[in-house]
């Protein structure tokens, strides 16, 4: 079953697969406050359950079966499994029904039986049974009383409640009754103890929902099991992830480290310099158009690309406007929808909103971490951008956020071809790196298969500019703002002897009295089913 759900790369070297589970009456958005301190080392899943989620089933609620089936579907191949509440339920039973899945398994303010026995502490059955009455007959109210038992016991209770409304849930309906019914009748005590992963078990102590003596039962029960650690945590209420999200997020770095799950790899540095990127095409904006020849010609065959996309999309993003050059072709070709220009340069963007005017939307950002709501989009053209994003999977990955299902990106981008006559003429003279770096179509590719959900495919094309002088191209790339930004480019002035020795291998490529440029340029069409 499909899912709605996010991928999150990390900002730093990933080191783990995160998937964060929610619990009843919320929605994955309950994770953002722990996003920032996670997200520098691990890659994170978040995704949003039917039955659970205010708003997200749509027709018939599903078997827990086909629930898990869907989670696992979306998800990396192996993850370490983060549930809150119901969400804790669900991840072990992932983790016990599907253990080379699940590498290790957090539990949050989770009773693996919620429903209170003889011989275990929880919730009596005959107030579930009031509460689940309740949800059927008025399910808004019910989850309005739900939250003011999340907070309860909270530092402050009104400000955390405050936070709670406003992250973006649907209104409450009946479908939230398939989630009380797994809380009414899971029962995943006996599972504990045969789970072969890492696990810990966080508990809070002023928990209203789920009693913190449950803690000692649960360290009963896994007392056998290889690697079981519980431990209830002061001052917090049930609703954990927004009441002590630094905890948490401490919590599991640890419980990961001491288990010996992280995985060591080496800290690697983008090439590209954004903020030199940034300043550069800043700069070049205001004589950006008078040499962007090459730049049209790619662009307005990418439009063509358009027509496999939404006929009647109700927002259009342009990432990598610059000077807004196809604001107006984009406007036309959809004058119902909104038009949002978006570049990394903050001087493209005002030279775009005084070309093409305040009617239209302006935003400075990095296309690898945009500040758009999940699936708001329903079309991103972007011409000649994508090659100044030096990490593609965080690209990839927000355009899956952001795009909304059956949403189209089209895009083109620079390959590692770009230049490379004015490449090899400067390696004739010395061993530095003059030229601009690009990635390849493979790296684009090879990043698209670490997200799920989106359909990428690729063709490349040769563009072939003709100058009567090598400093012709020079200049063109000086004004365009698209001279030399990787790290490692040479310190300090080139050398009149370098420079000349450039020049003169460059000219032994002179063919019927011009020098050619070529531009390995790679179209990309990326489809969200």
């Amino acid at each position: 079953m499909p899912l709605h759900f996010e991928y999150l790369p990390a900002t730093a070297t990933p080191r783990h697969e995160l998937v964060l589970l929610h619990g009843w009456g919320s929605n994955r958005e309950v994770w953002r406050p722990l996003l920032v301190l996670l997200r520098p080392w691990a890659n994170i899943t978040l995704l949003d359950i039917p039955g659970a989620a205010p708003g997200c089933a749509s027709g018939a609620a599903p078997e827990l079966t086909e629930l898990l089936a869907g989670i696992l579907e979306c998800c990396p191949r192996q993850a370490v499994y983060v549930g809150w509440s119901l969400g804790g339920l669900l991840g072990t039973a992932l983790a016990h029904r599907y253990p080379e899945r699940v590498s290790a398994l957090v539990t949050l303010c989770t009773n693996p039986r919620f429903i209170a026995a003889q011989d275990w502490p929880g919730m009596e059955a005959a107030v579930f049974a009031e509460f689940a009455s309740g949800v059927k007959a008025q399910p808004v109210a019910a989850l309005r009383r739900f939250d003011g038992l999340q907070v309860s016991g909270a530092r402050q209770p009104r400000q955390l409640l405050r936070q709670l409304q406003v992250q973006g849930r649907r209104p409450a309906s009946v479908e939230l009754l398939a989630g009380l019914a797994w809380l009414e009748t899971l029962d995943l005590r006996e599972a504990l103890p045969a789970l072969k992963q890492p696990q810990l078990h966080l508990l809070a102590a002023e928990d209203a929902l789920v009693p913190s003596a449950v803690g000692s039962f649960i360290e009963s029960q896994t007392a056998g099991a290889l690697a079981a650690r519980v431990k209830v945590m002061p001052d917090s209420s049930h609703l954990a992830p927004l009441d002590i999200p630094g905890v948490l997020a401490a919590e599991i770095h640890a419980f990961l480290d001491a288990a010996g799950t992280f995985a060591e790899r080496p800290e690697t540095v983008p090439d590209l310099e954004k903020q030199a990127v940034a300043a550069s095409f800043s700069r070049a904006a205001g004589r950006y158009d008078s040499v962007a020849h090459l730049q049209r010609r790619v662009g307005e065959q990418l439009l063509t690309y358009l027509e496999a996309g939404p006929v009647a999309p109700g927002s259009v993003l342009d990432l990598g406007c610059g000077t807004g050059y196809f604001c107006t072709p984009l406007r036309e070709r959809y004058p119902a929808a909104q038009y949002l220009g978006l570049d990394l340069a903050a001087g493209m963007v005002d030279y775009a909103r005084r070309r093409c005017g305040e009617d239209s939307k302006w935003l400075v950002a990095d296309a690898e971490s945009l500040p758009l709501a999940s699936e708001s989009v329903d079309v991103v053209f972007s011409s000649l951008a994508v090659q100044w994003c030096a990490r593609p999977e965080h690209l990839l990955a927000e355009l899956a956020r952001v795009l909304r299902p059956g949403g189209l990106c089209v895009f083109t981008s620079l390959g590692p071809n770009t230049l490379n006559e004015l490449r090899s003429a400067w390696a004739a003279v010395d061993a530095h790196q003059h030229v601009n770096t690009f990635l390849p179509g493979a790296a684009l590719l090879a990043a698209a298969e670490r997200i799920p959900g989106i359909e990428l495919t690729l063709q490349e094309q040769s563009f072939c500019m003709e100058y009567t002088r090598v400093r012709d191209l020079l200049d063109e790339l000086k004004t365009l703002g698209a001279h030399n930004m990787n790290r490692s480019r040479p310190t300090g002035l080139t050398s009149r002897r370098a420079l000349q020795g450039m020049l003169q291998a460059y000219e032994a490529r002179r063919l019927q009295g011009v020098l050619p440029a070529t531009y390995e340029v790679i179209f990309g069409v990326l489809k969200k089913p």
